[in-house]
Parts: structure tokens; C-alpha cells; sequence
């Protein structure tokens, strides 16, 4: 991996996880967080939190299904389905766990997935657990998808999966064409929305939403550490879906149950999205600001439509060497390279937050400028 240029060290955060923050001694704008919103570090929610632990203690003591279901728990299951327009929610340890258990426990060895070559390591993981056939299909290519459907069996039961947001390309998945295939030959759809809750959709809703698909997907999977600002993952669907998943899913079986401190926080971050929308519209207000920016200085940022905005330079090796340059100059954009993004397509990972202000922003891009032109990545 060193000889590769693809061993980082892991930079350490000093204090608060802000737009603007402290790590391994440098002040840095940070462009390298999935706090969309600045929930980590909102007023209601810690106070959410501080709260929860005074009453409640630190820790619930059990797994869900012994006797570590707290009221909150139900509480913000209760509020997650709402939120996302469902009959039922069911809460993970972690968006990872979401999407992992539920495609390991509701597929077997005799059914098939059909997923996008660059949906989430979570989803191929899980399909992998399921020991169900996995049929990859190009990126975002309806056609290809609709071809494989055409050539299974009808009496095979499948899972049609895509990523809402992509988290490497920040480019949206095409969501009602996909929903339209999978209803012609009777796939389960399901959407991986965790770069999506919070940031698309109504009141951030996620891509069901964006693109008016309620109905049509059957299986949501969401986060509530990214947008949300928190911690764990929650799957979304009908009643008989999430009982299922009580039963079967393994990390929810087998893990301790969220602590109060994160499920009041949880909570409060949802009260925050749906009475405070300005925290959404700064968050797209930065976002068309930076993403012009790296454009007009002439960045290949690749087709993104969300708030991630992908520089990408090629070799993995340049995308570290200029990820370096820029926190020497206190910027913050970690490199990415194989084997998250194919060998040829290494990147800096940008992703602005609503907390961000335009100096920060602003200084980003003329530190990018010089970095970019000092490495030859523009002209």
C-alpha cells in the first residue's frame, strides 16, 4: 500500500467535529465530514443528549430483543417512519449493520441481486452474506439492469438495489426508472438513501422523496450518522418487513441497543429538520457555491449532483500527494483512491457542510487553485 501511495495515516480531530476544526494540530477548514447539516454540534441536540444521560444513565444494557428496548427506542422508530412516509422503521447499530443485515437476512443461496457496480461496500457485503447469485450491472445503466431481469426466472425471487446518493461520485441514482423495472419483473426495490436522508427530499426526507417514488421502493435504508449527525442506521418499509427484520437480521439480534444519549439526540435531530428548514437551504446555497468554484478553475469534479463533490486527478499517489499540499495549507480533503474508487479514478473527496461559511469556502478554492497549479492538476 506505501509502495502504492495508498497508506494514510488516520488524522486525528482535536475538539469539536465543525466546519472549521482542529486536527493533528492544524487548523483546517474541513471538507472532509458527512455532518451536512452541523447536527453534531447543534444546541438541541446536545442538550438532547445531556438530558437522556441524567435520566436514563449511559447505557440501555441488553440487545432489542431481550430487554434493551428502551420507550425512545420505539420513539424514534416511531418518528423515523413518519419522517420517511412508511408504515415501519427499525433502527441499527450503524447504517453499515442496516444495509448488511437486511440484504443477508432477507435473501437466501436461491435468489438473485441485481446492484449497481458502485453501490456501498455495505450492500456487497450483505449480498455476500446471503450466498444469493449477485448480477452487477454498469453504473446507473437501466438498460443493462433490465436485461439481466429479462433473462432470469420469473419464479426466481429477486432484489433490485441502488444507492440514492452515490458516495464517491455524489451523483444520484436513477430512481423512478429503475422502481419502473423492477415492478415490470416483480424485483424487490430498494434504495441505500444514507448520503441522501438529510440532505434530498423534503425537509430531507431523502431520494424517495425527491423523486416522488413513495410506494414504489420497497425497502429504504437510511443513516443517522451522517446528515442526522448522530449515530446507527434504520431500515424503512412496512410493518411485516420490520418484524421480519426483529427476527432475522443479525446485527439487530446481536448488538446492544443505542445508548439514550444517541437516541434523544436522534430525536432532536429530527425535530431540528422539520422546523428548522434554513439549515437545508444553507447547505444547498454553499454547496452551488464550491461546486462553481472548482468548475470555473477548471477541476474534473465529475457528474456529482450533491453535495460531494468529487476532484479527481487519477493516480492515487497525486491524490495524496495533493490532499497533503492542501492540509499544509489548512484544508482538509482527504484522498481516496483503490480499492474505494477504480485505479484510474483516485480523488479528493469534497463535501461542504451548511455550517461553512463563504470565507471558508472561498479560502478552500484559492487554496485549491495554488495546490491544483503547483501539481499540474490544472492549468
Amino acid at each position: 500500500m506505501k509502495e502504492q501511495g495508498l497508506y494514510r495515516k488516520l488524522r486525528v480531530l482535536e475538539g469539536a467535529a465543525a466546519a472549521h476544526c482542529t486536527f493533528d494540530h492544524t487548523s483546517v477548514v474541513n471538507l472532509s465530514s458527512n455532518n451536512y447539516l452541523g447536527l453534531a454540534t447543534h444546541p438541541r441536540l446536545k442538550q438532547a443528549a445531556l438530558e437522556a444521560v441524567a435520566k436514563y444513565g449511559v447505557g440501555s444494557g441488553a440487545v432489542r430483543t431481550i430487554s434493551g428496548t428502551m420507550e425512545m427506542h420505539i420513539e424514534l422508530e416511531r418518528r423515523l417512519a413518519a419522517f420517511k412516509h412508511v408504515e415501519s422503521v427499525v433502527v441499527f447499530q450503524s447504517g453499515f449493520a442496516a444495509n448488511a443485515g437486511t440484504v443477508s437476512a432477507v435473501l437466501s443461496k436461491d435468489d438473485v441481486v441485481i446492484s449497481d457496480e458502485l453501490n456501498h461496500a455495505s450492500i456487497i457485503d450483505g449480498c455476500r452474506l446471503s450466498r444469493a447469485a449477485i448480477k452487477v450491472f454498469p453504473h446507473k445503466d437501466v438498460d443493462a439492469a433490465r436485461q439481466i431481469l429479462k433473462n432470469l426466472p420469473a419464479s426466481q425471487r429477486k432484489i433490485l438495489i441502488t444507492d440514492g446518493v452515490f458516495s464517491m461520485e455524489g451523483d444520484l441514482g436513477p430512481l423512478p426508472e429503475l422502481c419502473t423495472i423492477a415492478e415490470e419483473y416483480g424485483a424487490i426495490m430498494m434504495v441505500d438513501d444514507a448520503h441522501a436522508s438529510g440532505v434530498f427530499g423534503t425537509n430531507g426526507s431523502g431520494t424517495v422523496d425527491h423523486f416522488k417514488c413513495h410506494g414504489r421502493v420497497d425497502i429504504q435504508v437510511g443513516t443517522l450518522s451522517k446528515a442526522i449527525g448522530v449515530l446507527g442506521g434504520y431500515v424503512a418499509g412496512t410493518g411485516a418487513l420490520v418484524d421480519f427484520l426483529y427476527h432475522r437480521a443479525r446485527p439487530f439480534l446481536f448488538s446492544t441497543s443505542h445508548p439514550p444519549a444517541v437516541t434523544a439526540a436522534c430525536i432532536a435531530a429530527l425535530d431540528v429538520l422539520e422546523s428548522e428548514p434554513e439549515w437545508l437551504d444553507r447547505l444547498w446555497d454553499n454547496t452551488r457555491f464550491f461546486k462553481a468554484g472548482l468548475k470555473s478553475l477548471g477541476f474534473n469534479t465529475g457528474l456529482s449532483e450533491s453535495p460531494i463533490t468529487p476532484v479527481i486527478v487519477g493516480q492515487a499517489a497525486l491524490a495524496a500527494k495533493m490532499s497533503d499540499a492542501l492540509f499544509a495549507q489548512g484544508v482538509f480533503a482527504q484522498s481516496i483512491g483503490f480499492p474505494t474508487v477504480a485505479r484510474d479514478q483516485a480523488r479528493l473527496r469534497t463535501i461542504v457542510a451548511a455550517t461553512h461559511t463563504k470565507e471558508d469556502l472561498q479560502y478552500a478554492l484559492d487554496m485549491f487553485a495554488r495546490v491544483g497549479r503547483e501539481l499540474g492538476v490544472i492549468n
